[in-house]
């Protein structure tokens, strides 16, 4: 079996990667591409975080048409969605089947600093918001928004893994379905 990751960050692959083994694909062939997302660096909603999900998995499959299916996890921020905080991190999933199948899933959500709202909107990235508010780099290919604002309960790459087992959940009961 090969299957396509959307995505070159580690949080992402490795979930992917980790969650295929926990579910008995231990000699599945997987691939991490850099593919667009075709939306803004920094999603707002859920509408473009699942946009972004779905397109990262469609990109991915179309680039490697050998493979069985693509997975894209795309993590975003949701406006105005707790009533403790004026933001929230979101996180979603898609994985694209050959045969044109398509499923989606959804994660852990959180809410963020309210002050890290008006940043947003205004362009900047969660990523660089979390290294500026840890004063350390790249946390979005380590612990993330979510394993920092969790005291590490729960990593990204946790957070994406248990998208990746919805996701493939469903693919791998579709499968039993047609045959």
């Amino acid at each position: 079996m090969k299957v396509i990751v959307g995505s070159r960050n580690p949080a992402k692959y490795k979930a992917v990667q980790q969650e295929l083994i926990n579910l008995g694909f231990e000699n599945c062939e997987i691939v991490a591409l850099d593919v667009d997302s075709g939306v803004s660096n920094q999603p707002l909603s859920d509408e473009e975080t699942v946009s972004g999900a779905m397109q990262r998995a469609r990109n991915a499959l179309a680039s490697n048409v050998d493979a069985d299916f693509a997975i894209g996890l795309e993590g975003g921020v949701v406006l105005g969605a707790s009533p403790t905080s004026g933001v929230m991190v979101c996180n979603w999933g898609a994985l694209v089947s050959k045969d044109g199948r398509e499923y989606i899933a959804g994660g852990a959500r959180i809410p963020l600093p309210e002050a890290f709202k008006e940043e947003l909107i205004a362009g900047k990235e969660l990523g660089d918001l979390m290294d500026e508010y840890c004063q350390r780099k790249d946390i979005r290919k380590q612990e993330g928004a979510l394993g920092i604002f969790t005291d590490g309960a729960v990593s990204r790459m946790e957070m994406f893994q248990h998208v990746s087992k919805l996701l493939i959940g469903q693919w791998r009961l579709n499968g039993k379905k047609q045959a």
